[in-house]
């Protein structure tokens, strides 16, 4: 309730006209904040740094295109929640039947499962790299650290928008140093972003990694409920005025966080590649960024790993509320389920499994959890009687299918190559 009296009235004022210029935009910014912390999990860290450090800069087209598609996913997702004042759980559970919402709330709680345990792992990990502390109190140190971010709600979801802002801030900074040191030649910069290569099929495999980690279903389901009754339009025209704020949000967060994915790349690309080093796990990237660039080189990377894995680890927490709160109309304490879903990371991490590892193996099963937030998105918002007039545009839902169709697909492959190639 605090978050609707701190953000209500400045928005109203911009839709009623009493504020002009940039200043209109404020109001609206932050729900795409929070589901873009997802683009920059741990899990991204491990493909961006192999793939840049095997194949230099070739590989940078692909997070281009990536977050060009996450940029109308994202819209889309938003624009659910602006139209129906529901999120995308909700919508599906009065769309589908009983049995089929709990297939999807099970399947959804799983995938948040896997989620949240890269991101824990991640945190971790840049505990034990940054302070030298052994993984499993690395790991209990994170638990603490996702609870004191979670209690940044009792104040409100503006300071909980303001406080993931600030620590996406802070990564943004740590890899803006790391590319500043890295000194990368910029004119191949330029020809990896705008030309589309491969070299092999390892090259693929990779840059299928990257697609496939793009479309993050618990970042739907949350974006959907972000939006759902933070402004509420009170007739079309509202809606629609609404969305084209948002719609900047997305914007700017899904720069912000390709700009983070790139900078992995890049700085892997001119650190690493440059030498002949392949780099696949993020304790060698950490070590070799240290021999190379020097210790605030490592630290930065370490740190933005620590900072990544605490904010999408709370963001996936509040996933799982809403997913649980859509699809069957459940809801358990936060604090609850923030320790439900840490404990599998903790027996992971007790177990000596390798980190990266691990990361990868969440990523798969990530991937089986894609379909079925992306095909009811694409789905509902093409529906004129569940939309109003907020409902896509012809080309925006052969491009929403396209999508769908290029990451299923691409997930498949990925799935299958990971687990029988």
């Amino acid at each position: 309730m605090v978050y609707k009296r701190i953000t209500k009235p400045s928005a109203e004022a911009v839709l009623d006209g009493d504020i002009t210029g940039w200043r209109r935009i404020l109001p609206f910014l932050g729900p795409a904040f929070i589901a873009a912390v997802a683009y920059i999990d741990p899990g991204n860290f491990a493909t961006n740094i192999t793939a840049g450090s095997q194949y230099g800069y070739l590989l940078l087209w692909v997070i281009v295109f990536s977050n060009l598609m996450a940029v109308l996913i994202q819209s889309l997702s938003a624009k659910l929640g602006i139209a129906t004042g529901k999120n995308l759980p909700e919508v599906a559970r009065e769309h589908f039947s009983k049995k089929t919402s709990i297939f999807l709330w099970i399947q959804a709680e799983l995938v948040i499962i896997a989620t949240d345990l890269a991101e824990f792992i991640g945190a971790a990990l840049g505990l034990y790299l940054l302070f030298n502390i052994p993984m499993l109190p690395a790991a209990l140190i994170t638990a603490v650290g996702s609870f004191a971010i979670l209690e940044l709600q009792r104040r409100g979801f503006r300071a909980f928008e303001a406080g993931i802002s600030g620590m996406v801030l802070i990564v943004v900074l740590a890899f803006a140093f790391q590319t500043f040191l890295a000194q990368p030649n910029w004119g191949e910069v330029t020809i990896g972003m705008f030309t589309p290569q491969f070299e092999g099929v390892d090259s693929l495999l990779l840059a299928t990694g990257i697609l496939g980690a793009t479309v993050m279903p618990h970042a739907i389901y949350l974006h959907s409920s972000l939006t759902q009754s933070r402004i509420v339009g009170r007739n079309d025209n509202e809606k629609k005025r609404i969305f084209r704020f948002e719609f900047i949000d997305i914007v700017i967060a899904m720069i912000i966080a390709g700009a983070i994915n790139m900078s992995m790349l890049i700085i892997a690309a001119a650190v690493f590649h440059t030498q002949g080093i392949v780099v696949e796990d993020l304790d060698v990237a950490y070590n070799g960024l240290k021999e190379a660039l020097g210790p605030m080189a490592a630290v930065s990377f370490g740190l933005g790993l620590l900072i990544a894995g605490l904010a999408s680890s709370s963001v996936g927490t509040l996933a799982g509320d809403v997913v649980m709160q859509g699809f069957i109309r459940r809801k358990i304490p936060l604090y609850l389920r923030r320790a439900i879903t840490m404990l599998p990371p903790l027996v992971i991490i007790a177990s000596g499994v390798n980190a990266t590892y691990a990361l990868v193996l969440s990523q798969v099963v990530l991937s089986f959890g894609i379909a079925f937030a992306l095909i009811p998105l694409v789905m509902f918002t093409s529906k004129r009687d569940i939309m109003g007039s907020l409902v896509n545009h012809r080309i925006t839902t052969i491009l929403g299918w396209c999508i769908v169709a290029l990451v299923v697909a691409l997930n498949i492959y990925l799935i299958w190559e990971t687990i029988f190639g």
